[in-house]
């Protein structure tokens, strides 16, 4: 009995062993499963053959050691075996009759193995070879670097690299490009998400939700949510005024991912200390304004604050981002800043090429195209640290609309009821000024002015301080020490001069000083500021010359709520204070800076800036207007997709050392850089009758263009530097200019 459980034991141990090793092989490792399973298929093919023939020899070492049992067994233990009973099924002679039927069965599967191997051509390990491709030049370099540096990045490994040469070349033409797929390798795709059908966004009038997503961990946020709950009366308001503009239109909802890089601790977050301290709140204030429009809008919105966050976000693979992602991009925009900007390029790797047209940057000042297209900034000295970055301008969103070639995104002034506006006539204290500046160094070298000002009205002074009076705060100055926003909305609501010393440039507070019933009165720079001539925008990537301390409220806003002076002329200043005194003025907001403004400003962005390839030099039939040396698209012509639509383009031909800034806004128009691809011609030449003797491209930021002295005419080469900011004294430009709507200088009439 014993020897026929011993013998029973020992098959039934080898078909457990047959079944559980041939089924982990033939299951679980499978060609082509994931792009994390690498390594397993390299090896899966010798790992099988080897469990094969590993089973077949112990089968036989079996059947050896059963037949030395049976020929020892005597015949009174055969006689006691038939007592037992019909014990034929444990006879050692048909049990080695079905371990060797098994190990012939074992045999045939091992060559079957060994048949399928060479037709699919699998190599064994470390034994690839490099294509020599054509098509793939760099694929032998790029091996011998992942030979010495695989171990330099853990998401190699985390690809499945692990050092042999066929892991090499997988992961270099099915993760990264530079290699030719492998015959041997199941070609399917990437796991991909399935293709999400498309929402309808909806307007929301419940923060509730966006309050949650914020959070509170630092005095920056807590900043921006006190800022999203003081307005959410107006942005549900708004919210249900847009919608009834705006009811037959159906809007799609986006995936949107928001990293606020400047307030990583990764960036330093220099904001959120000085948040208390006096310290800069316009980013601030923006970032609310965006947060807060977008989920108003009803888009699928997602906050990052951190690297960590980020990473998460995009399905960044663990490393130092030396690695692309795999797979589509789970958002559809994403905006950021130059911080995030920096962070994201360094942790998609090369992904973020393939994917940066996604991007929306925020940048308060502006990127000229000159410094944006790396290659150009690099070879010409417009290279600085924030450019270069080879995205269409019209992806940094600006925080006031002074430069055509990006997109204006803003933010929100608060708005009064009848109510506020009746108490503001009724309180207005005529002989009060308030003085733009909570950091005690903007003060210093003003006291001429202030003595001034002195003779006429009561000044106070916002400026933070810890222990004593500031000493660059005059005597006869009241001030207040840093207020809270309501505090400082009660001061400005009395006062009826706010004045500003010079700095800080194009922030939020001269635009809330002028709804609450204030004159904004300001300095005239003369010559204009710039990066060429002042260290406070030496480095940033424009060239553009501010004029003022807020050349916004200048240009589109101006008397009687803004007056701009020379503040070196004491006579002119003086003269100025005295003409305030005598004006009557109503609180004003320009409507692009309401919350309904935003709102429509935003949705128009979002759904229909969208990318679309460069037509390169399409025919373009063009039209004179009457009584002007405009040319507009001929309206019996179908025009290409466009936006803002060919209908509203008014192109001109630019006086020489004259940008399409300025000729555009001689002509009541603004710049719309959108339309240099549609005017890019010879049509365009002839239409305004350029006389050009000869016709080249080249890659040059004022082109198109004509030479004032020697006819030559120039087409752009290079769509990234379409400008509508270049000017040359020796060539006249082609200047593609548009219609906007009042209060609103993003949209054309034709935009909604």
């Amino acid at each position: 009995i014993s020897y026929l459980i011993f013998v029973a034991g020992i098959g039934f141990f080898s078909l457990c062993f047959l079944m559980t090793s041939l089924g982990g092989q033939f299951s679980a490792k499978r060609l082509g499963d994931s792009p994390f399973s690498i390594r397993t298929e390299v090896l899966g093919g010798l790992e099988s053959r080897g469990v094969l023939r590993k089973i077949s020899d112990m089968l036989e070492i079996i059947m050896k050691r059963i037949d030395t049992l049976s020929k020892m067994s005597n015949s009174s233990e055969s006689h006691r075996l038939e007592e037992v009973g019909d014990l034929h099924a444990f006879s050692p002679v048909g049990l080695v009759e079905r371990i060797q039927a098994i190990a012939q069965n074992v045999s045939d599967m091992a060559i079957r193995m060994e048949q399928i191997l060479k037709k699919t051509n699998i190599p064994a390990r470390g034994q690839c070879e490099v294509p020599k491709d054509p098509r793939y030049p760099d694929c032998a370099s790029k091996v011998d670097w992942m030979r010495a540096r695989w171990t330099s990045d853990p998401c190699y490994s985390f690809y499945g690299v692990d050092g042999s040469d066929c892991s090499f070349l997988i992961y270099l033409s099915e993760v990264e490009w530079f290699c030719p797929p492998l015959a041997w390798r199941n070609q399917s795709s990437h796991p991909t998400t399935s293709s999400l059908p498309k929402r309808q966004a909806y307007f929301r009038s419940d923060l509730s939700l966006l309050l949650e997503r914020v959070g509170s961990g630092k005095e920056s946020l807590s900043f921006m949510r006190r800022r999203m709950r003081r307005l959410a009366a107006q942005w549900a308001a708004a919210a249900r005024r847009l919608d009834e503009r705006l009811r037959s239109q159906y809007r799609v909802q986006k995936r949107i991912l928001v990293h606020v890089g400047f307030l990583t601790e990764e960036s330093g977050d220099v904001f959120s200390p000085k948040v208390l301290k006096g310290g800069p709140l316009g980013e601030m204030v923006q970032w609310a304004d965006i947060l807060t429009t977008l989920h108003v809008l009803g888009h699928n919105l997602k906050i990052s604050l951190s690297v960590k966050e980020l990473q998460g976000s995009l399905g960044v693979p663990p490393g130092r981002g030396s690695c692309p992602l795999i797979g589509p991009l789970p958002f559809d925009l994403i905006y950021t800043d130059y911080h995030g900007l920096q962070q994201m390029k360094q942790h998609m790797g090369l992904s973020f090429r393939q994917h940066r047209c996604h991007i929306r940057v925020i940048d308060t000042f502006g990127t000229e195209p000159a410094y944006n297209n790396e290659e150009y900034a690099t070879l010409h000295g417009y290279r600085t640290n924030w450019g270069y970055w080879n995205l269409n301008c019209k992806q940094y969103m600006t925080m006031f609309p002074h430069t055509p070639d990006n997109s204006f995104m803003g933010f929100v002034t608060e708005e009064l009821n009848q109510t506020e506006r009746f108490n503001i006539k009724r309180d207005k204290v005529n002989n009060m000024a308030v003085v733009y500046g909570k950091e005690a160094s903007m003060w210093k070298g003003e006291e001429k002015l202030l003595t001034i000002l002195h003779r006429y009205m009561d000044i106070h002074g916002t400026v933070y301080y810890e222990a004593q009076r500031p000493p660059e705060v005059p005597a006869f100055v009241r001030n207040h020490g840093l207020l809270p926003q309501q505090e400082l909305q009660q001061l400005l609501r009395k006062a009826k001069l706010f004045l500003g010393f010079g700095f800080p440039y194009e922030g939020p507070a001269p635009l809330e000083a002028i709804a609450n019933g204030c004159v904004f009165l300001q300095p005239k720079f003369s010559p204009p500021h710039s990066s060429l001539n002042h260290e406070f925008f030496r480095g940033k990537p424009t060239s553009r010359e501010v004029s003022s301390q807020h050349p916004y409220t200048e240009q589109y806003i101006g008397k009687p709520h803004v007056i701009t002076v020379d503040f070196n002329n004491s006579q002119e200043f003086e003269t100025a204070v005295q003409d305030i005194l005598k004006e009557k003025v109503e609180p004003f907001i320009p409507y692009e800076y309401t919350c309904e403004g935003m709102l429509e400003r935003v949705n128009a962005y979002i759904q229909h800036q969208v990318r679309r390839s460069w037509p390169g030099n399409p025919p373009s039939p063009f039209l004179q207007l009457p009584n002007s040396t405009a040319l507009i698209w001929a309206p019996n012509i179908t025009a290409p997709a466009c936006w803002p639509p060919l209908s509203a383009l008014r192109l001109f031909l630019s006086p020489e050392a004259s940008s399409c800034v300025k000729t555009c806004q001689d002509a009541g128009l603004i710049c719309e850089p959108s339309y240099f691809p549609f005017i890019n011609s010879m049509e365009a030449f002839n239409g305004l009758n350029a006389q050009c003797e000869s016709l080249e491209a080249e890659k040059n930021h004022v082109f198109p263009a004509v030479h004032v002295d020697r006819r030559e005419c120039f087409q752009q080469k290079e769509p990234l530097l379409f400008s509508c900011a270049g000017v040359s004294a020796k060539h006249q430009r082609l200047c593609p200019c548009r219609d906007y709507l009042y209060g609103q200088v993003a949209l054309c009439r034709d935009c909604l």
